[in-house]
This record gives C-alpha cells, structure tokens and sequence, in this order.
C-alpha cells in the first residue's frame, strides 16, 4: 500500500453539527437559530485590494474583500492579542479556517475612483546610491456607502473556530491594503443569507442583471501556516494553499465617467419573478 500523508492520518476536525446550529442556544454567546454567523462592519476609510491579475503599475482593485484576506486578518488578530502563543496553534487554525466557508455581503454602493499617483520603486537597472526612483501608477479606489457583512458558515467551523471569531472580529481594524480601515459594529446569527451576500458561480448557473463577476482567493485545501506566512521562504503555491474562486457579487454598474465607475446593489435585478 502507497504510504498515507501526515495530514491523511491526522484526525478530521470535529465540526458543529445541524442540531447545534438550528438550536436557540448560543454559540459564542452569539444567540440562535442559525447556522451563519454574520459580522457587520463599517468601513472608516477608503478600501483597496489589488486584483491578483493586476499589475504593480496597473492597480485595478476588487470591490469587497476576498476570503483570504478576511481569514488572513483572523490570524493577524489573533496574533496579534496573543491567543496563539506558538507555530503550531496558528498551523491549527489556518487548517481550520481553510474549510469554513465564507460569504461578503455588498454595501449599498461602491464608488471606484481611478486615480493617477506618483509612486517610488526600485529600478530595473540597478545603480550605486539610487535604491528607487520616481515613477507614475494607476491606483483604484472605492468608496463604500453603507455596511458590508462577513458571513461563516458554522457547519464547517469547528467549536474552537466558533468560538473564537466573535473574539477575533471585533479585533480586526483594516481589511485589503494597510490602511483601510474598518469598525466592527455587531454579530448575529441567521439561518438564511439574503442575496446581498456574494455566492461562487457554480456549473449551469445563469449569471442575472446587476451583478458582476470577479475571481476572489481563499485559503486553498492544504493551506498551512508556513506557506501563508509572509517571512517564511515556503512559496504558496496555486489550489494547493491558495485557491481562486469565479464569484458572483451583487454589485452592478450604474454609471461611470472619466474618473469614476458607480456600482450599486440592485434588489430589484437580483430578485427572482
């Protein structure tokens, strides 16, 4: 017989079941029902996330955070308040937090201002003395008008990962580039998700007006803390630690001019007859 992995011996994660989320009792003294924990923030600046397919120089930014970088901040939280105190516990809850699924409910509108800025940056001839030089960049912007929302499913949350996000959300202050802050205002439960929430395009789907689609990264099936670790010489590698998932969002286009694109939510497009 082919010899097992590590990881094929290591025994599965004990997930929360269907009773315990259908069930009034609190989670995390989140109360319930529901099997979603939702987390609703405010955003207190401006918010950018470059595409993975963008360019340095050619900015084009998303329009909601990815799962990757709202798992990342968790661990950055968490980190950062001391509740994982070694290498080990933080591979744990990078393994655990890869297969919770996770769902972006959309503000009110986006904004996307398309700017022109002067950057500095190293210089592909490099030169005694001269580290960077001056340089020219597109950089997008967004704007958002209202609150946008964080949705994990707790079926595939363990009772550790449960417990800890109503600790770490709270916890997490700016999501894609540093900077761009954000304020956590409250968590609840729900059994449903509304159609504001983002949702992976799957096989046959018809795509309906008023949204757009864009490819959003989240923790591939073997992530681990060494690979996603940013000073560790591991490389991520593509759908191993790191996976691109074709989602739809339920912002569309409304309006654009020479220095701005207007996206918006429309119930109205995304409603079925």
């Amino acid at each position: 017989m082919p010899p097992r992995s590590k990881r094929a011996d290591a025994a599965a994660p004990v997930l929360l079941t269907g009773e315990q989320c259908s069930s009034a009792e609190p989670i995390a003294d989140i109360p319930g029902p529901g099997r979603w924990m939702v987390f609703d923030f405010a955003p207190v600046a401006l918010f950018s996330l470059k595409a993975s397919q963008a360019t340095s120089t050619v900015g084009r930014t998303l329009l909601v955070p990815t799962p990757y970088v709202i798992k990342m901040a968790v661990v950055d939280a968490c980190l950062r308040a001391g509740w994982l105190i070694n290498g080990p516990e933080a591979d744990k809850l990078v393994r655990d937090l890869a297969a919770c699924e996770l769902r972006i409910g959309v503000p009110d509108r986006a904004l996307v201002t398309h700017t022109i800025v002067k950057v500095r940056q190293e210089p592909k001839a490099r030169k005694p003395g001269v580290p960077y030089i001056s340089n020219v960049a597109y950089r997008e912007f967004v704007h958002y008008k209202g609150p946008f929302r964080i949705a994990i499913n707790l079926t595939t949350c363990t009772q550790t990962v449960a417990d800890l996000l109503p600790r770490a959300m709270p916890a997490v202050t700016y999501l894609g580039k540093r900077g761009c802050f954000v304020q956590f205002l409250q968590a609840q439960r729900t059994d449903q998700l509304s159609i504001r929430f983002t949702q992976p395009l799957g096989d046959g789907m018809a795509i309906p007006i008023g949204v757009h689609l864009a490819w959003l990264d989240d923790f591939g099936p073997e992530a681990n803390f060494d690979a996603l670790n940013s000073y560790s010489d591991t490389p991520i590698k593509r759908n191993k630690h790191r996976k691109f998932v074709q989602t739809l969002v339920p912002l569309g286009r409304v309006r654009s001019g020479p220095g701005f694109t207007e996206y918006e939510y429309q119930a109205e497009a995304l409603t079925p007859e």
